[in-house]
């Protein structure tokens, strides 16, 4: 279903989750469940992840996730405050002691200046804590490219989390 290099990776960070007896929880905006999705496509990820939480609207980020309004007004949802707030509620609001957040602007429209198509945030807390931010600008690629490769950068994001 995912391309290889994805499939290795999910693999990799349920492999790892399980070693070391973290659970995983997903929030996912532009990705939609992808990320999810890649973990529970590997045998046994049900030992590793415990939910997943696909908010693509500013409501249920709020409601889901507890990400709050203010954040989502003063600096909108494509954002290095509210993809931290998204992997924090992630973990708040499940069994995860891990977590992963994703959001963006996968195109082809949704873009401005400021945030252009292609712009993705990420946040990934581990077990140790300490929230890690990464700004990706994939650019104008296609959609389900931006959305492809924000699947990678979360795994790769999840399994630094899970080792750390």
């Amino acid at each position: 279903m995912f391309p290889d290099d994805i499939q290795l990776a999910a693999e990799a960070v349920i492999h790892a989750a399980i070693k070391a007896g973290v659970l995983i929880a997903t929030a996912e905006s532009c990705t939609g469940g992808l990320v999810s999705g890649a973990l529970t496509a590997v045998a046994g990820s049900s030992a590793a992840l415990d939910r997943g939480f696909v908010t693509y609207s500013n409501e249920a980020k709020a409601e889901l996730l507890g990400v709050s309004e203010g954040l989502l007004t003063q600096f909108g949802a494509v954002s290095e405050p509210v993809a931290r707030a998204m992997t924090l509620g992630a973990v708040d609001r499940s069994l995860a002691s891990a977590a992963v957040s994703i959001t963006g602007i996968a195109g082809p429209g949704g873009g401005s200046l400021q945030k252009p198509v292609g712009l993705v945030h990420f946040a990934a807390v581990g077990p140790q804590g300490g929230v890690v931010h990464v700004e990706r600008r994939f650019g104008e690629i296609g959609r389900e490219a931006v959305r492809l490769e924000s699947v990678r950068v979360a795994l790769a994001l999840l399994l630094d989390a899970v080792t750390a």
